[in-house]
C-alpha cells in the first residue's frame, strides 16, 4: 500500500494582503500529479485542513476540488480536523464523502475511528484521531486519570483494543515530542503552538506499535524519536522564518510487517517566499532582479527612510508582503532598556522620557498632544479631562 501524507493545508489562509488560492491549487495539483506518477492508493490530510474555523468560500471549494479529484482516481483520502478546524464545517457531508472512500473524522466522540483496507499483504487499519484536549477525552473516561494531553491520548489507545500483530496506520494532529526534544517550529504555526506547555506535550512512545504516524501541527517535516512517526509539515511556506525550508510530501509504502518505506517528494511552490537585505538602490538593481512573482520580505539597510518604499518595491517585485529596516538607528533602538524609564512616571513623562531616548531630542508640544489624544482614544492614558 502506497499513501501520501499531507498536513497543515490551512486553506484559505494569506500571506500579508496576498490571497493564496492560487498558490495552495498549484501545489494540491503538484500532489496529484504525484499520486498518479507513484499510482498512491491513499492521501492522509492530518489536520489544520482550513486556516480559519469559518472557512471562506474559496477554500471550501478548493477543498471540495481536491477531494473531488481523489475520488474521480479511486483514490482513498483519510482527513481529520486540526485545532485551526470547525468540527461542524469539515464533517459536513462525511456520509455521503464515505460512499466515495473519503474518510472525514472531525471530532472524538469516545472511540477511535477506524478504517480497514487491504492489500497485496493483508489488512491494514487506518485510526483517525482528530485534534483532543484533555477535557474532551475526561467526558467519555471519567474513571481514568486524565491530567494532560499525553494522558488523553495513552487512555483512547488504551480503549481501541489495538491488535499489533496487524499492520496500523494513525493520523493524529498534536503537539508530539521526542525524549527530552521539542519538535522545531516552522515558524507560521499558532501562537498557541509556539507557546505550548507540558501539558499539551504527547509523548512519541505513545504511538509504539504503529507501522507509521501521519502527523499534523507542525509546519516544519521531521521525524519525531524515530522515521515512522514523523510530522509532513506545510506544504507551503507561510511566514519570513520558512524562507529556507524546503516544502515536501512524504511518500509512505507498507510492506509486510514491520517493513515500512519512507521517501520525501519535493514541492515546487508557484511562487516562492523569499528575503532580502540590503540597500534599496542595490536590491532594485535591474541585474539583480531574479523571480519577480515571488513573495518578498525586504529588509533595507539605508540609514535614512525611504519614502514610500513599498510603493516603489512593489513595481519591481509586486508581491512584496513587508519591508522593514536594519541600520544604526534600528540597532540603537534594540540596545535601549526602556524597563528604566516606566516607573513612578506620568504619562506625559513616560511619553517625553521614551522620545528622548528614542531620537536623542525633545517631543515638541504638538507632538505630545498628539499622543495625549491617541492614548485617550485607546482607553490607556490614565488621564482625566
Amino acid at each position: 500500500m502506497k499513501f501520501l501524507h499531507l498536513g497543515d493545508l490551512h486553506l484559505g489562509r494569506s500571506l500579508g494582503e496576498f490571497d493564496l488560492y492560487e498558490d495552495q491549487k498549484y501545489i494540491l495539483d503538484q500532489v496529484l500529479e504525484f499520486v498518479e506518477r507513484e499510482q498512491a492508493d491513499a492521501v492522509m490530510i492530518a489536520g489544520d485542513v482550513y486556516d480559519r474555523a469559518i472557512p471562506s468560500e474559496s477554500a471550501t471549494n478548493l477543498l471540495d476540488y481536491f477531494l473531488s479529484c481523489l475520488a474521480g482516481k479511486n483514490v482513498m483520502a483519510f482527513v481529520i480536523s486540526g485545532n485551526h478546524d470547525s468540527d461542524d464545517r469539515l464533517n459536513y457531508g462525511s456520509s455521503l464523502f464515505a460512499s466515495n472512500h473519503i474518510y472525514i473524522s472531525s471530532q472524538f466522540r469516545g472511540t477511535l475511528y477506524r478504517q480497514t483496507v487491504s492489500d497485496t499483504y493483508g489488512e491494514v487499519n487506518v485510526y483517525l484521531l482528530p485534534f483532543v484536549k484533555a477535557s474532551q477525552v475526561r467526558h467519555y473516561f471519567p474513571d481514568e486519570k486524565i491530567e494532560t494531553y499525553d494522558d488523553a491520548v495513552k487512555t483512547i489507545l488504551k480503549h481501541a483494543e489495538l491488535d499489533f500483530g496487524k499492520r496500523n496506520v494513525l493520523v493524529a494532529h498534536q503537539f508530539v515530542a521526542g525524549r527530552g526534544d521539542d519538535p522545531l517550529l516552522g515558524g507560521s504555526e499558532s501562537a498557541g503552538t509556539r507557546n505550548v506547555g507540558l501539558v499539551e506535550k504527547i509523548g512519541y512512545d505513545c504511538f509504539d506499535g504503529f507501522d507509521y504516524v501521519a502527523l499534523g501541527h507542525i509546519h516544519s517535516s521531521q521525524k519525531v524519536g524515530r522515521d515512522e512517526v514523523r510530522y509532513c509539515g506545510s506544504p507551503l511556506k507561510y511566514s519570513l522564518s520558512e524562507v529556507n525550508g524546503l516544502k515536501s510530501v512524504p511518500l509512505i509504502t507498507l510492506g509486510p510487517k514491520g517493513e515500512t518505506g519512507i521517501e520525501l517528494l519535493k514541492l515546487t511552490p508557484m511562487r516562492d517566499v523569499r528575503h532580502l537585505k540590503g540597500p534599496i538602490g542595490k536590491l532594485l538593481d535591474k541585474a539583480a532582479i531574479t523571480s519577480p512573482a515571488d513573495f518578498i520580505y525586504a529588509t533595507l539597510t539605508d540609514e535614512s527612510v525611504i519614502d514610500d518604499a513599498m510603493g516603489i518595491f512593489q513595481q519591481y517585485y509586486p508581491n512584496t508582503v513587508r519591508i522593514d529596516y536594519d541600520n544604526s538607528h534600528t540597532r540603537q533602538i534594540e540596545r535601549i532598556d526602556i524597563t528604566e524609564i516606566t516607573e513612578n512616571k506620568s504619562f506625559e513623562e513616560l511619553i517625553s522620557d521614551f522620545y528622548r531616548k528614542m531620537y536623542s531630542c525633545e517631543i515638541s508640544e504638538q507632538e505630545l498632544q498628539v499622543m495625549k489624544e491617541a492614548a485617550k482614544e485607546a482607553g490607556v492614558s490614565g488621564e482625566t479631562d
